[in-house]
């Protein structure tokens, strides 16, 4: 963070720490204050100019923040930037995917053979 958007995170640590504090009442322990604070600066302020807020605005989009808002956008986040392939290298990647002709010619006898 720059210095502006630390004194900024200061002014609004109060906001932050009730919203988490709320998140642990629905059961969300592992959300902290900065976790809050940079889904509002990816999401809801992301099309702002951030150091031209007002306290009380920035304020106000922390505490109407709600859990299930907060956990789409981690969730959605996630399957956005994760790897799933990272644990598997090229060639067992190929192999899998791989076309197999043996099962597709099974698969041809077969439907030959059900028709007639």
């Amino acid at each position: 963070m720059s210095v502006k958007y630390e004194e900024l995170f200061e002014l609004v640590r109060p906001a932050l720490e009730s919203k988490v504090f709320e998140f642990r009442l629905y059961n969300y322990d592992s959300v902290t204050d900065v976790d809050v604070w940079h889904y509002c600066i990816n999401k809801k302020w992301r099309k702002r100019d951030i150091l031209e807020m007002r306290v009380s605005e920035m304020v106000n989009d922390i505490l109407e923040t709600s859990p299930a808002q907060y956990m789409t956008h981690t969730q959605i986040e996630d399957f956005r930037t994760s790897n799933w392939f990272s644990d598997i290298n090229k060639d067992d990647l190929q192999e899998l995917l791989k076309p197999n002709s043996k099962a597709s010619k099974t698969e041809i006898v077969f439907a030959k053979s059900s028709e007639s």
